[in-house]
């Protein structure tokens, strides 16, 4: 068996409540492009909202199923607790004064293992931090929304497990999953893939903190995180080898423009593996990604059924 190594994240999903206020927040108060339009594949009444890039790479995903009658959740231990996006360094002045214009509230910039970081939250509550970063993305910013490209999100940051023990949890990730402890600071303990920070989707933060209570994935919360793996092959590679370490691990599953595997790491958290391809643009146009509700084959006979149940969204696609 060839080694399994992480090449970084390739999406983060969580839960939202009115699809509405989801795409005003994210397509315009932080500039990110919907990508794609579609329905959650396993409970088709509700809507599954891809944000990201240009071109939607992986790395630069933010996807919602917005429930809107889910429950609020709440932050604790076993759950991935703040999904962080890098932004070009010296862009967090202008983000602190969007926001502010916007009546999006945001605390004063930070410095946190070296790096400046602001944090909002987004209309449900999900906690979302803004990373001042000098590293060259491989990612293509979008220019047709309301954030100017020099300010513009290049991808995932990082994400933030907390745990009420960090051996179990670390013991996955360094022996496991292949990222390597590289920075501690208080309770806060840093991972990267392959002991490289640079990029999109590279640094895993583990909070360590056993007084808190668990945490209830729900509206406002993340459900999973999703790391990349090129293609089938590699994916098949990090399935057997999970299970060949007493991991429970799902079967394969086609999502049309990935296929995933899901699995809990020690604490709890929901993990997945997707491929990088198909990719977006498997079923529409690079300029048309977005516009219309996509669905897959299996779901089309039952098309006008799922629109009427489908309450109407404004994206100004």
């Amino acid at each position: 068996m060839t080694d399994v190594r992480p090449a970084g994240i390739h999406h983060v999903t969580a839960i939202a409540t009115d699809p509405q206020a989801n795409a005003d927040f994210y397509l315009n108060a932080l500039g990110m492009r919907m990508v794609k339009r579609t329905v959650n594949f396993d409970a088709p009444d509700t809507y599954h909202f891809y944000y990201g890039d240009r071109a939607g790479n992986p790395g630069t995903i933010m996807t919602f199923f917005p429930w809107p009658d889910a429950p609020k959740g709440r932050l604790g231990a076993g759950q991935a607790t703040t999904t962080s996006f890098s932004v070009p360094e010296g862009s967090l002045g202008w983000w602190k004064d969007h926001l502010a214009r916007l009546g999006v509230g945001a605390s004063r910039p930070t410095e946190r293992i070296e790096e400046d970081v602001l944090t909002l939250r987004d209309p449900d509550g999900l906690v979302i931090e803004l990373v001042a970063s000098a590293d060259t993305h491989d990612t293509e910013p979008w220019d047709n929304g309301n954030v100017p490209t020099e300010h513009a999100i290049r991808g995932i940051r990082a994400v933030t497990l907390t745990e009420h023990d960090l051996e179990r949890t670390a013991g996955m990730l360094a022996g496991k999953l292949g990222f390597e402890l590289a920075a501690e600071q208080g309770n806060r303990y840093r991972f990267h893939t392959d002991g490289q920070a640079a990029g999109v989707g590279t640094v895993v933060d583990v909070l360590a903190d056993r007084s808190l209570p668990n945490g209830l994935v729900a509206a406002g919360t993340v459900h999973h995180v999703a790391y990349r793996a090129p293609d089938q092959t590699a994916q098949v590679n990090w399935r057997e080898s999970l299970v060949s370490d007493g991991v429970g691990v799902t079967e394969v599953r086609d999502r049309t423009y990935f296929t995933s595997i899901y699995f809990r790491e020690p604490g709890g958290v929901l993990l997945e593996i997707a491929t990088d391809g198909p990719g977006f643009d498997y079923d529409e146009p690079l300029l048309d990604l977005g516009r219309a509700l996509r669905l897959p084959p299996w779901l089309e006979p039952n098309r006008a059924q799922i629109e009427r149940a489908l309450p109407a969204v404004k994206t100004g696609a």
